[in-house]
């Protein structure tokens, strides 16, 4: 998912020019942000749709390439929740039988 994710976030940080040691870093960074959105909702999430998983994934790559990963977390603290929350109500209606 990251090959097809990297072309996405090279487009979302207006990167045009060809790098491979950019696609590198920006490989690792796509990485380290699935995982860590990942684990803040409680769940794997799908990055390939529209929506607010693949939102945040793109401003946490756009903060980690500027060194500011650090801000990240509290700029973006109600997204992170709700996207918790929206896990949880998931996984409610599941255990519920409503989905």
């Amino acid at each position: 998912m990251v090959v097809e994710m990297l072309g996405d976030v090279r487009n979302y940080l207006d990167i045009t020019w060809q790098d491979d040691e950019t696609d590198r870093k920006l490989t690792g960074i796509i990485k380290r942000g699935m995982a860590y959105i990942n684990q803040a909702a409680g769940a794997e999430q799908d990055y390939t749709a529209e929506g607010m998983p693949r939102a945040l994934l793109f401003d946490y790559c756009r903060y980690a390439r500027n060194n500011a990963s650090e801000m990240f977390e509290g700029n973006f603290r109600a997204e992170l929740i709700a996207l918790r929350m929206g896990v949880q109500a998931d996984d409610y209606a599941r255990e519920q039988g409503y989905i």
